[in-house]
């Protein structure tokens, strides 16, 4: 049995079971960089929570080339995968972490707390703070355990650019992303959409009254429409008005609403952490996304 922590913030009681790993505050260091260890060291200490477990190569390989995952598995020093993208020797462990513990809270319904994040993660290659796309991991992981249809709503403030291309020509995965655009990576444009992709840019400075008419009147009906098996969730805190790398206006009581929205909208819902760079404002906020899914 996998190590629990028994502390919530004030206000936050209950929610939805909470997975993670104790090894997620020391793999993959990455210096000063906004994704670095002490974000989830921060949540670990606030909030209850069970021992996740890595992904399998076999899963990974479902959304990823064989040669991305050599790629990361040979890494033996520090080094940069792109611009944006530190790794070092255990990133490899780090990233499997991540995938299967998004695996495991996809199969049960729970909120995954793992670092590095996935939704910039193509088929081919890492990107922005991402080495593998663990919520494209466990859709295809729980396709192949018999949920055929899955959507996957994308709330953080970036496009999930890796998500959108890995299921871009698969109609069992419907994907909706609410993000600021244009933005970083500069995808998700008003004009890129299909059956089963539905972007939703947002203009910088967006708070909880777009944010949430734009999820009523946009993304709802649309996954309604869908009708999925599972739903799984992006969930960013970075649109929040004090996350310093982006220019949105959303507060926790608006993202404690888009996580109750999303609660709706499927049998059984999950949740896997993407972006959120406030150590001061990221367990609160996470705390009412909690509240939101329970």
């Amino acid at each position: 049995m996998g190590a629990r922590r028994t502390c919530r913030p004030a206000g936050s009681e209950g929610g939805i079971d909470v997975l993670s790993h104790a090894r997620f505050s020391e793999l993959h260091p990455t210096g000063n960089h906004p994704e670095q260890p002490r974000r989830i060291a921060a949540l670990l200490d606030a909030f209850q929570w069970t021992e996740g477990r890595a992904a399998s190569e076999e899963e990974i390989l479902r959304c990823h080339s064989p040669a991305q995952v050599e790629l990361i598995r040979s890494i033996d020093e520090p080094t940069w995968l792109d611009g944006d993208t530190p790794a070092s020797s255990t990133s490899f462990e780090a990233a499997l972490l991540a995938a299967g513990t998004a695996i495991e809270a996809a199969e049960r319904g729970a909120f995954a707390f793992v670092r590095p994040p996935g939704h910039h993660a193509l088929s081919t290659r890492p990107m922005g703070f991402c080495l593998f796309n663990n919520v494209a991991i466990a859709a295809r992981a729980i396709q192949a355990r018999g949920s055929p249809r899955v959507a996957i709503v994308d709330f953080d403030v970036h496009h999930g650019n890796g998500t959108q291309e890995i299921f871009w020509d698969d109609d069992s995965v419907f994907f909706a992303s609410l993000h600021e655009w244009p933005f970083y990576p500069g995808s998700g444009g008003p004009h890129e959409q299909r059956e089963t992709t539905l972007n939703v840019p947002m203009s910088a400075g967006s708070g909880d009254e777009q944010y949430l008419h734009a999820f009523d009147h946009t993304v709802a009906p649309a996954v309604e429409a869908f009708a999925p098996d599972v739903l799984l969730v992006s969930a960013g805190f970075d649109a929040h008005e004090d996350d310093p790398l982006a220019d949105m206006k959303v507060s926790g009581d608006g993202f404690r609403e888009l996580a109750r929205r999303c609660k709706g909208l499927a049998p059984r819902v999950a949740s896997v952490l993407e972006g959120g760079y406030n150590l001061a404002t990221l367990p609160a906020l996470v705390g009412a996304a909690l509240e939101g899914f329970s």
